[in-house]
This record gives C-alpha cells, sequence and structure tokens, in this order.
C-alpha cells in the first residue's frame, strides 16, 4: 500500500535523530515508499468544514546535522489529500495542543489521525491512568499545601509533579524531613493553575522504570531506564539510558487490564511507565517514545509494526465508505 502521509509534530531542526520515535517512524514510511509531509500544529486552518495546512513534503535520513530536506511547501486538504495525520508534537497539553484535537477531530472520518484526537484529548497522561488506580502508587491530585503535607506524613517520602508535563520536567522529590514541600507546592500553584499530583516515593526507581509500548492494544515490547546519577527521573531525555527487560507477571496484568480500552479508544501508539513491576504511573499517549531504543535491544521493528496497523485500519475505512 502507497500512503500519503502527514506528521503534525515539532520543528525538524531540532530532533534527536538518534533515539527520535518520529524520525524512525519517518524513515519507515520513506522506506515503504510512502509521501511524507511535514507540518507544525500551529500551522492548522479551518473553514467551511475543510481543515487544511501549508505542508512541506519531507524526505529523511539518518545523518546527523543533515538528517532532513523539504520539497516546496504545498496546501495539503487534510481530509482529502492524506491517508493518514500522525499528532506527533510533544506536550505541553495546553490549550494549543487541546485545539489541534479539535480541529482534527472534524476530518478523522475521512482520515486516519493517529492517536485518535478525541481520546487524546480525553486521555492526558497523568489523568487518564487513574482510571487504572488499582494498579498505581498511592496518588494525591490537589492544590493544597494542607493536603500535601497530610499525604506527606502519611508516605514519609512523596514525588511531586505537574500534571500536564513531559520528559520528567519539573519532578520533584521530597524527603522524610519535608524540607522545601511548602516551597514546591507554592511553586507549583503559582506557575500552573491546574492541581498538580504527589505520589508515594517508590524505592524501586532507582533501579529504573519500564517504558512498556502498546500498539493497538498489545504489548510490543519495553525497555528499562535508568537514571543518572543523582537522579530520581528515568527519562531518557532527562539523562536516563536504556537496557534490555522483559516483563513481570504484574506487568503483563497491567497491560491485559489496559490494552482493550487503549484499543477501543482509537490509542494506536502508547507507552505505559511501570517501576519495580507492578506500580503504573503514566499512560503516554500523546508523542510516547522509547521505540528506537527498545528495537535496538529486543531486534524488533516496532515502525513497522506500527505502519501495518496503519494500513489494515485504512484499508478498514475505504471499505467501510
Amino acid at each position: 500500500m502507497t500512503l500519503k502521509v502527514a506528521f503534525q509534530m515539532d520543528p525538524m531542526e531540532g530532533l534527536n535523530i538518534a533515539g527520535d520515535s518520529t524520525f524512525a517512524l519517518m524513515l519507515a514510511a520513506q522506506a515503504r515508499g510512502y509521501t511524507n509531509y511535514h507540518y507544525t500544529a500551529d500551522e492548522l486552518n479551518y473553514s467551511d468544514g475543510k481543515v487544511w495546512v501549508t505542508a512541506r513534503p519531507v524526505t529523511v535520513q539518518r545523518v546527523a546535522g543533515n538528517h532532513f530536506s523539504f520539497g516546496d511547501p504545498v496546501r495539503i486538504d487534510l481530509g482529502d489529500d492524506v491517508d493518514a495525520i500522525l499528532m506527533r508534537q510533544d506536550p505541553p497539553f495546553d490549550l494549543g495542543y487541546i485545539t489541534a484535537t479539535h480541529l482534527l477531530e472534524r476530518i478523522q472520518h475521512k482520515t486516519l489521525v493517529v492517536n485518535d484526537p478525541v481520546s487524546v484529548r480525553n486521555a492526558p497522561e497523568k489523568v487518564f491512568v487513574l482510571d487504572f488506580a488499582q494498579f498505581m502508587p498511592p496518588t494525591l491530585v490537589t492544590r493544597s499545601l494542607d493536603e500535601v503535607r497530610a499525604f506527606h506524613k502519611i508516605h514519609g517520602e512523596i514525588v511531586v509533579k505537574p500534571l500536564h508535563g513531559n520528559a520528567g520536567s519539573a519532578v520533584m522529590h521530597i524527603g522524610k524531613d519535608g524540607k522545601n514541600l511548602a516551597a514546591i507546592s507554592e511553586l507549583f500553584g503559582q506557575v500552573w493553575r491546574e492541581p498538580f499530583m504527589a505520589q508515594a516515593f517508590i524505592r524501586a526507581v532507582e533501579s529504573g522504570d519500564k517504558r512498556i509500548v502498546l500498539v493497538d492494544g498489545e504489548v510490543a515490547g519495553a525497555i528499562n531506564r535508568i537514571p543518572g546519577a543523582g537522579e530520581i527521573r528515568s527519562n531518557l531525555a532527562a539523562g536516563g539510558r536504556a537496557e534490555a527487560t522483559a516483563l513481570t507477571p504484574g506487568e503483563q496484568a497491567i497491560c491485559a487490564a489496559i490494552g482493550p480500552e487503549l484499543k477501543k479508544r482509537g490509542l494506536l501508539f502508547v507507552g505505559i511507565d511501570v517501576i519495580g513491576g507492578k506500580w503504573l504511573t503514566e499512560i503516554n499517549v500523546t508523542s510516547p517514545t522509547g521505540i528506537v531504543s527498545m528495537d535496538a535491544f529486543n531486534g524488533t521493528d516496532t515502525p513497522g509494526l506500527i505502519w501495518d496497523v496503519i494500513e489494515g485500519k485504512i484499508a478498514d475505512k475505504k471499505a467501510a465508505a
């Protein structure tokens, strides 16, 4: 199948091609003979029921510093001129992000959007996970310093993080002495209008957390992410390193519970984070990462798997039209 694919993503210039999952998807699409287009979310336009962008045909290669070239800009009707849209811009999950999901929702009956924009809007990483609270460490969502103090008193050590952050940004560890708890709570309250999240600190995070990738609700693989020296954050973007791993029975149970819901919601490419083999902390649906390292360790081809599923869904959509 030959496809025309529009990538709604961050600027090409800033990609770390050694580990970027979107770049891996672009390479795999190009190898299949697809035509790839690039645009950013702020270039979306709407009028008279149509959503369009001025996009650039893009060719990619795994050469640092010379990893892409653009063709001449072209106006694309996202409902008629492409077969699939991959919504791959990084958070923050702000009003700009939410608005993009509203616009793409209006043409998804004609063009496959991955992940489903309605489900992305309704499933922010640290909120959607509350649907599976039975697998989570003790968790508090609040703006109240008194509530955080009470939570800290119960659990001794906690982690505080913004509700809509990404890549491990602004994740704070509060030790048993509670030092800086008031200052951090005040800072979060000033920077973000929404509540923030506090969770009991799981000591096992020092041995890493596991990024498990699910494609159309099925496990595609996993990597263990080890924090850097002096860090509790294991995100690769925050200096963590990856190592090969296998799923524990607890992790298999989490995936079995989550997978059918992801498939039902049209969340085709998802990464979940698990600590200590049993504690679910996030369900990443906006722009999940980790497949490059995972494939390097496992000898798998996750981009190929994702495109196989996308081709199947496009074929089903055309057959039903």
